[in-house]
């Protein structure tokens, strides 16, 4: 028998994730869009990222229209950590599917639920069905 878990990861959907786009990348796109210089944008970057952790050394959220809001946070073991949360008018631009061109496995599942899966796959596994 195969744990539940086997089951959703095989047939979930899932974005075909391409090589990250690393900062070199960014920034030729950047200076495309901007007119600046590699140099005047890999500064803003890292200003910018500074200005984000004097902020969060002293307790405050940093919120950037359009992008999104860093949150400083505590875990429970006592380490610093910083939240996330992109900007709703992102998040629309993201789930807009005409704008992407990415590929999802399993697209046929989307929409299923939990035990639909576990039924697919004791249906392709008989011999090895999802544990009760």
């Amino acid at each position: 028998m195969v744990k539940k878990i086997t089951a959703i990861r095989r047939y979930r959907p899932e974005i075909k994730r391409e090589p990250t786009r690393q900062m070199p990348q960014l920034v030729s796109d950047m200076t495309h869009g901007t007119g600046l210089s590699e140099g005047e944008i890999l500064l803003v970057i890292y200003e910018l990222r500074d200005a984000i952790l004097m902020a969060h050394g002293h307790g405050q959220a940093v919120k950037i229209q359009g992008f999104g809001t860093f949150t400083p946070t505590v875990r429970m073991d006592g380490a610093l950590d910083i939240l996330f949360r992109p900007d709703p008018d992102m998040l629309r631009k993201l789930n807009d599917p005409t704008r992407f061109y990415m590929k999802i496995r399993n697209k046929a599942s989307i929409g299923k639920s939990a035990e639909d899966l576990f039924t697919q796959w004791n249906n392709e596994h008989a011999d090895d069905p999802v544990e009760e």
